[in-house]
């Protein structure tokens, strides 16, 4: 009959198996798990200011589509001029935020008269600060008028 080997004898204790980790297995795993840790902060800390980019667009498309609403309505505007305002910080969170606009006719009749219907442009610019980056969302929109006498 054969005798299966036995694991090598602890020094100054006869018959005793050495079990455990060794004091480099130690740093080994101590160090992967450190590299683990430090990238997934970076993924969250990626996460949230991706969230935060994202809040401030969509904060910004629904000031567009609030003001273009109202331009588009509002048949009393000056065409051809440029016309601008700034947001209440409450609406925006606190964040300068502003507008820019001008309607321009877009298509009309040839040799149309005062009173004929024709169709205008509106363009809408939104711009927010972000630190101080300014950041801007561009908006186009068409309405029906009279051309003017």
């Amino acid at each position: 009959m054969r005798r299966l080997a036995a694991a090598a004898p602890t020094p100054g204790v006869p018959g005793v198996r050495e079990r455990g980790f060794t004091l480099l297995e130690m740093l080994v795993a101590t160090l992967i798990m450190g590299i683990a840790v430090v990238s997934l902060l970076a993924s969250i800390s990626a996460s949230l200011r991706n969230a935060g980019h994202l809040t401030d667009y969509d904060r910004a498309a629904l000031l567009a589509r609030q003001k273009m609403d109202q331009l588009l309505l509002d048949q009393s505007l000056p065409r051809m001029t440029p016309i601008e305002g700034q947001f209440d910080p409450q609406l925006t969170g606190g964040v300068e935020a502003g507008w820019r606009a001008q309607i321009a006719p877009f298509e009309a009749p040839p040799e149309a008269r005062p009173g004929t219907p024709i169709l205008e442009r509106v363009e809408l610019e939104i711009w927010w600060m972000s630190g101080s980056r300014r950041h801007t969302l561009a908006l186009e929109g068409f309405r029906q008028s009279r051309l003017a006498p």
